[in-house]
């Protein structure tokens, strides 16, 4: 029989749990028994192992209550699991797809008994053709008939896992679709109100990244000394980001740490007039410098 998850994806779909509810241990093994329609059921040795290891991780942290560990999902694991969005769509349809080839599995396994247990009765039939048809005969015939019914009851049950996993499937892609869609908007609206601010040379923000980059209320004293500042507050700056390959969201995620930065910077600090004048001029030399290094890689 083919493994019911793919290498990593039951520590997918364990994160899915968690993020629906605080469960424990022997929560999740029972409701993945109730996904799969009683078809699988994992192990205890299966399910404690990895949720210590997403534990260990900080996927996911526990509390104690009645005498029973309860899992809950952190912060990073809903992170993770928004990341893989797509891959958990995937997963629904691969779920889908063990329970139907469960169900064809215990489908072959019932019409194997069955056929040998009609073999066994036809073989009954003709060494005792002429005698009266006893208790055992009925009790075969009756084995039989619940065999049927058991087959057709878990056929039934496979069909309808089968057709509720592939609409989850796919309400979770439009999901997905539609996050993904959101968030492209959210960047462009910020993008533009940030290009509009440098536009009319204003704004709160000049003033903090002014005194973030080092100016302070101070102006530089050149142009040199500027740019040299710059290029070293920008050497380690943003290094935890690591480059996901795709430059447009790169730049997307330099936005929004340089807003929380400068919007912390404001909170802590406060604002006074005399910056937002000076502020001014920082985001005019940054929205020029930024225009020539755009401007230079077309």
């Amino acid at each position: 029989m083919p493994p019911v998850f793919a290498h990593g994806r039951l520590r997918l779909y364990l994160l899915k749990l968690l993020d629906e509810a605080p469960r424990h241990g022997y929560e999740v093994i029972r409701l993945l028994e109730e996904r799969f329609q009683g078809l699988y059921a994992p192990s205890a040795g299966t399910v404690y192992p990895r949720l210590a290891k997403l534990e260990a991780e900080g996927l996911v942290t526990h509390a104690t209550e009645g005498g029973r560990k309860v899992y809950s999902i952190t912060d990073a694991g809903r992170a993770e699991l928004a990341d893989r969005g797509g891959e958990l769509a995937d997963l629904e349809l691969e779920i889908r797809d063990s329970v139907t080839e469960l169900a064809a599995e215990i489908r072959d396994d019932v019409r194997g008994a069955a056929g040998d247990l009609r073999r066994e009765m036809r073989a009954a039939a003709s060494a005792s053709a002429t005698q009266v048809e006893d208790e055992s005969w009925k009790a075969a015939k009756e084995d039989l008939r619940k065999a049927r019914q058991e087959w057709k009851e878990q056929a039934r049950r496979a069909k309808d896992e089968s057709r509720r996993a592939r609409e989850e499937a796919q309400q979770a892609r439009r999901q997905a679709k539609e996050a993904q869609e959101r968030a492209r908007e959210e960047v462009q609206r910020i993008a533009g109100q940030l290009q509009e601010q440098f536009a009319k040379s204003g704004g709160v923000l000049g003033s903090l990244a002014g005194a973030w980059l080092g100016g302070g209320t101070q102006a530089t004293s050149s142009a040199g000394e500027a740019a040299a500042s710059d290029a070293a507050a920008g050497a380690d700056w943003a290094a935890d980001l690591v480059p996901t390959g795709d430059p447009a969201r790169d730049l997307d995620r330099l936005l929004d740490r340089f807003r929380d930065e400068v919007r912390d910077a404001a909170r802590d600090r406060g604002v006074t007039a005399a910056q937002v004048v000076e502020a001014r001029g920082h985001l005019k030399a940054a929205c020029g410098r930024l225009g020539t290094t755009f401007g230079a890689g077309s």
